[in-house]
């Protein structure tokens, strides 16, 4: 038996597509459809985004790659930029945001060890998700992703998603701990937004306990909550920030950057990537910055995001099935009370993408040039698949 020639990782949905512009993507048919997801929350500025085109045009007919053992000014050029929009102080460069995860949790281990603990530890959230290498799964709270690739990496406690009094008891209880790592907002563990003012006290719980504050942006990045990064809402710093997906619109590209006592850890030999930084995805990631860390664009977020929130609450609002919309700028979640897969293949037949997470909770992680004309397009497709999911659900 012939066995396909690629590997059976992804329950694939049956299309494909052979050209985008902007919010929208289009199958081999010509069929159009508004892309609600983004590339799971990579496309930022859109599909065949100009600037994005003109800059890696222009970079491979120069210069695609030379390792990191020279000088790379396009990435030299885009640490800086990102030093600017963070305020953090350097950056380590990887092709997606499991690396960059895997170069903070390096950096925890470090820390620690100089700390004098024989087998640091990381505190990591439940239902959070962090990559599927050996030491992100472990790291993130999804039994399901972890079955089957045991024995899992030791060094990581698990706490419930934005409880401080648990990390309080963790603090109080265990002197192996090194770093806490979490996101801003659970993306695949189902749109999990923390309480207003959790970051500053889980700040001065770390600058306490002389632990690393790491917090993965990998989704939240890049614009997508309406600030550049989501912990600038709260006018807290961390130690170590990590974000991908959007940073490249497309091309593979991850950072971990460091601030303080975290950006002098590593040294040559300690950590590096072949293709991490490479000028071609650096060439695209500088577009990405340039336009995304705006005001105006900051402004056009939050407040198409509102919108798009308002406008799902308003016309969901007699759905008693409906539990919640929550999220932040693009970043939105609809949970449902019940299992809710199959709405992803009724809207994609109506010609929008969404993605479904957690089993219960409809993803929508729009393009960040996404127009009010668009959101109310998008609306008009998902809002009554939604409304009519339980009868839909029954009847299945």
């Amino acid at each position: 038996m012939t066995l396909p020639a690629l590997m059976n990782t992804y329950g694939r949905l049956p299309v494909s597509f052979v050209r985008g512009e902007g919010v929208r993507l289009f199958d081999e048919q010509g069929k159009g459809y508004i892309d609600g997801i983004s590339g799971i929350g990579v496309n930022a500025l859109g599909h065949a985004h100009p600037g994005v085109t003109q800059a890696i045009t222009e970079q491979a007919g120069k210069l695609l790659h030379t390792s990191n053992l020279y000088n790379v000014q396009r990435q030299q050029q885009l640490a800086e930029s990102l030093r600017d929009a963070s305020g953090m102080d350097n950056v380590f460069f990887a092709n997606s945001g499991a690396e960059a995860n895997e170069a903070a949790i390096k950096l925890a281990r470090m820390h620690g060890h100089q700390r004098g603990i024989d087998i640091p530890h990381v505190v990591v959230m439940e239902q959070a998700f962090h990559g599927r290498t050996l030491a992100t799964l472990t790291a993130s709270g999804n039994r399901k992703i972890q079955a089957g690739f045991e024995p899992l990496v030791r060094g990581f406690i698990r706490a419930p998603f934005g409880d401080i009094d648990a990390l309080e008891s963790i603090a109080n209880n265990n002197d192996s701990v090194a770093a806490v790592l979490l996101e801003p907002i659970q993306g695949e563990g189902g749109l999990h937004v923390l309480p207003e003012g959790f970051l500053k006290q889980l700040r001065e719980l770390c600058d306490r306990n002389n632990w690393l504050l790491m917090l993965d942006e990998v989704q939240t990045g890049n614009g997508r909550t309406g600030k550049y990064f989501a912990y600038q809402h709260d006018g807290v710093l961390p130690d170590v920030l990590v974000t991908a997906k959007g940073l490249g619109n497309g091309l593979p590209i991850g950072a971990c950057l460091a601030h303080g006592k975290a950006a002098s850890l590593f040294h040559p030999g300690n950590h590096g990537s072949t293709f991490g930084g490479n000028p071609l995805a650096c060439a695209a990631g500088q577009v990405v910055v340039d336009t995304l860390n705006t005001e105006q664009m900051r402004n056009q977020v939050s407040e198409v995001g509102n919108y798009l929130q308002n406008g799902l609450r308003e016309r969901l609002a007699d759905a008693q099935h409906v539990v919640e919309v929550r999220g932040r700028g693009l970043m939105v979640g609809i949970e449902l009370s019940t299992p809710c897969a199959g709405l992803v293949k009724q809207a994609l037949d109506q010609g929008l993408l969404i993605n479904v997470t957690a089993e219960r909770v409809v993803r929508l992680l729009p393009p960040l040039i996404i127009s009010r004309q668009e959101v109310d397009a998008l609306l008009d497709i998902l809002c009554p698949l939604i409304l009519q999911w339980p009868a839909q659900s029954d009847a299945a």
